[in-house]
């Protein structure tokens, strides 16, 4: 697809680079809460997330365009998606899915075992990337990465947009949270899609972390890589609140304790009414975006204490 970036506009904050599109600048900031649905195990949270990926194929005919969540939240449901890729009873729903990552390191090569396209291939599978449609992963080993970002951006607007965001739910400093690596205090706004985000050590430890934990085959070389990215190419809260419906799978509280209390922030703070208020909660716990989408399910297990 031919790179066109003059439907994006850049905007630069504190170092954090945001691309947005003017027909996504009225956001509103109607506070629809979140009920969240407790489950027993990581593989019901994993069968829930694929009982959605179900209703909307049948909701809809054509295409299904999805973000991909990585780290633990997703992996059950990949590991579900891996399976029904190595029959053939549900090929038709595959081939029509087009597949795309939500965050990524960079810059660093494509082939880095913490990259989380590396974990998609791993636990997904060959016959998962051989059946469905297409697979777009943000590019982190180009030399300009906003222009990779555009790329990938123009794909995704070609395709109508994401049915399903698959998402989770990161702890972050002072009892807020992130969405897919929308960061506390980066300045991201309703009408941003993407942006390219500076990185700190406690992410990079973050994400070495739970990559080993998951499982993921990893060497010196990537880690020492790994720890010299630089920047988070996320999508932004206007790629959240534009997808038709938002998935949210929280499995870690164990490993992760701090998401008890970051969570429960994200479920008991209602938006301020005034708007100035609203943006400047928004911005100082970006987990609170998902509260203004109408159409989400949040999967979570008893270890978050609910």
């Amino acid at each position: 697809m031919e790179n066109n970036n003059t439907s994006f506009t850049r905007a630069e904050e504190s170092g954090n680079v945001w691309l947005s599109q003017e027909n996504a600048r009225n956001t509103g900031l109607t506070d629809y809460g979140i009920t969240p649905t407790v489950l027993d195990s990581e593989a019901e949270v994993g069968q829930a997330m694929l009982n959605e990926l179900f209703e909307t194929a049948r909701a809809k005919t054509g295409d299904i365009n999805i973000a991909l969540l990585g780290g633990r939240g997703a992996q059950a449901l990949h590991r579900l998606l891996g399976e029904l890729a190595k029959t053939s009873q549900y090929d038709e729903l595959l081939d029509r899915l087009n597949v795309f990552t939500q965050d990524a390191l960079a810059p660093m090569s494509m082939d880095n075992g913490f990259s989380f396209v590396r974990d998609f291939e791993r636990i997904l599978g060959p016959d998962f990337f051989k059946k469905i449609k297409s697979f777009t992963p943000m590019q982190t080993d180009t030399a300009d990465l906003e222009a990779g970002l555009i790329a990938y951006l123009n794909k995704l607007e070609s395709l109508g947009g994401l049915d399903i965001f698959f998402i989770g739910h990161g702890p972050e400093e002072n009892q807020a949270s992130h969405l897919a690596y929308i960061k506390p205090y980066s300045g991201a706004k309703g009408h941003h899609v993407a942006g390219v985000i500076p990185i700190s050590s406690s992410i990079l430890e973050h994400h070495i972390s739970k990559f080993k934990a998951g499982g993921s085959a990893v060497s010196e070389q990537d880690e020492t890589e790994c720890r010299s990215a630089q920047y988070i190419l996320t999508l932004g809260p206007a790629a959240i609140l534009q997808a038709k419906k938002v998935v949210q799978s929280i499995v870690d509280a164990d490993t992760a304790p701090a998401k008890v209390q970051t969570y429960a922030n994200v479920l008991n703070t209602r938006l301020s009414s005034d708007r100035q208020e609203a943006l400047q909660q928004l911005n100082a716990n970006p987990g609170l975006w998902i509260r203004l989408h109408r159409n989400t399910k949040s999967f979570v297990l008893p270890n978050l204490g609910l």
